[in-house]
């Protein structure tokens, strides 16, 4: 698409406008898409109320969650959307701040170009800067033993104290670090497998009766009347067929002639069940989960008489992806015929019981063999909105702990990091020559948009503030930070404001990763069906 025009000597020359054109339009779409999540960073940070096209309405302050929700159509914008869910893969936490990074490199580059810098030139200064500027995080970070709650606390209060339900965060920073070192063994695990951890949102109640429970809960409650609604010492089957009369795969119709016939029909009906159901009762099971069936009843009202009348406590409508879950924790085998339903195939927990709280029941499952598998936080809230975002929140604080099993170092927070990267990388600049030192010198004054967002969310002077940290650095004071609550520059680690190395460094990658990629493009070729 770039035209070359011929000359008079015979040579061509390319047309230059075009590709600075499309660098251009690249970079302002993604530089706005930046701009509309800036100010919501940081502990003072704004909620961004969002609304459907179908009319949901959702409140949240999480960078994924409000590039998830826009309706971005610009191809570059997309790719800072992309930016915040590999950064919400990768950390969980840091999914504005990789954003706003992302905006102020492009917004650094730009004026790069326009000093006539070639696109490689940067692009590859920015390469070697994130990689500098990596070693110099590693550098300032001190590492974290598991064991330590305390430091496991401050970064999972870091985390929650930027969220909407900031003043929930002393209550639910132990809830995420508990549930974490529940279902890992500190000793050899890298990673965390988030899926053993189940957040069940139920509304009714405050945030602040928000509990982790060491077992199940299932949100229905138990099936049929006249049954038990707790049992102590329960044995627990899972079963994947179904207790209702077989029926033919093919449509079919029975003619019954005769009034004998149907008794006969309702008999047989009756001891086909009947014999299910003793059979399970044999087993020993005394509390029954029944998958949920799409083809027919799961379980019809006869065979809910007969386990009622066993005493056996049914839950039924169990989610087909919920099953490797339930199993796992509560150690028990999922039984797909009744051939299969043998004692070993159980699973045994403490109690079981049925509790009602406000208009609703739940069922849950305490006191199961072999803890430390999975574990279930049960949020509570007074309305929809509340909920969501508190259990995003949850989610990010689960990821903050994730990375610390990942990578087991801490750096200070509050805009420190950022100032000291830029500081060195300023250093560095120095010792280069040519354009590569011009490249790396905007990239460090790219990276205090951090300190300067968070200064000016918090109402404090930004260009003040961020000189102030900057001269702090500069005399050698790593962790001097922004204060929001004191709106000062004071030891940030004695305030306990700490986070994952790895949240910082993935920032610094993914930005920078991204904006070179967006550099290099020069055409949008459009492809027409």
């Amino acid at each position: 698409m770039v035209s070359a025009k011929g000359s008079s000597d015979g040579g061509t020359y390319k047309d230059k406008e075009k590709p600075a054109q499309i660098r251009n339009s690249n970079m302002t779409a993604a530089k706005a898409v930046a701009d509309a999540v800036r100010t919501s960073l940081g502990p003072r940070g704004m909620d961004k109320m969002i609304q459907a096209a179908n009319g949901d309405v959702t409140i949240t302050n999480d960078g994924a969650t409000i590039l998830k929700q826009m309706q971005v159509v610009h191809p570059a914008a997309k790719m800072l959307v992309e930016l915040s869910k590999a950064q919400d893969v990768e950390a969980g936490d840091g999914t504005t701040t990789v954003v706003i990074v992302a905006g102020s490199l492009l917004d650094a580059a730009q004026r790069l170009l326009s000093k006539g810098i070639h696109p490689t030139t940067i692009s590859e200064a920015f390469q070697k800067a994130s990689s500098k500027a990596v070693e110099v995080l590693t550098k300032i970070s001190y590492p974290v033993d598991l064991n330590d709650r305390e430091s496991l606390l401050k970064s999972a209060s870091t985390s929650l104290n930027s969220k909407v339900v900031s003043q929930h965060s002393s209550q639910l920073a132990p809830i995420a670090v508990d549930a974490v070192l529940k279902v890992i063994d500190p000793a050899k695990d890298t990673n965390v497998d988030l899926r053993d951890i189940k957040i069940v949102e139920m509304l009714g109640g405050t945030i602040e009766d928000t509990e982790l429970i060491e077992g199940l809960v299932f949100m229905q409650k138990s099936a049929g009347k006249g049954g038990p609604s707790r049992i102590e010492k329960a044995k627990i089957g899972l079963i994947q067929f179904c207790l209702s009369p077989p029926k033919t795969d093919m449509e079919s119709n029975v003619i019954v002639s005769d009034y004998s016939q149907m008794d006969r029909v309702l008999r047989e009906e009756r001891t086909y069940i009947l014999n299910l159901v003793k059979q399970i009762k044999k087993a020993g099971c005394n509390v029954l989960l029944i998958q949920k069936s799409i083809l027919r009843d799961a379980v019809n009202d006869l065979a809910l008489h007969f386990l009622a009348k066993m005493k056996i406590m049914v839950i039924k409508d169990v989610e087909r992806e919920d099953i490797e879950f339930v199993c796992k924790g509560i150690g028990c085998r999922p039984v797909a015929s009744i051939d299969h339903f043998v004692p070993e195939a159980l699973g045994t927990a403490e109690t079981v019981e049925e509790i009602t709280s406000g208009n609703k029941k739940y069922v849950k499952i305490t006191g199961v063999n072999n803890p430390g598998k999975t574990v279930t936080v049960l949020i509570r809230g007074s309305n929809k909105l509340v909920l969501e975002e508190a259990e995003r929140s949850i989610h990010d604080a689960l990821c903050v702990i994730r990375c610390l099993v990942k990578n087991r170092a801490l750096i200070a927070g509050g805009g420190a990091p950022e100032i000291e990267v830029a500081v060195h990388l300023a250093r560095w600049s120095h010792s280069l020559t040519g354009m590569e030192a011009y490249c790396v010198r905007a990239f460090a004054d790219a990276l205090e948009i951090i300190p300067s967002t968070l200064a000016e969310n918090a109402g404090l002077n930004p260009v003040v503030t961020v000189t102030e940290l900057r001269n702090a650095h500069v005399r050698g004071e790593f962790s001097a930070g922004i204060n929001v609550r004191k709106g000062a520059i004071t030891n940030i680690l004695e305030e306990n404001v700490v986070q994952p190395l790895l949240v910082s460094t993935s920032v610094i990658q993914l930005a920078s990763e991204t904006v070179r990629s967006i550099l290099k493009i020069d055409d949008i070729v459009n492809v027409i069906h």
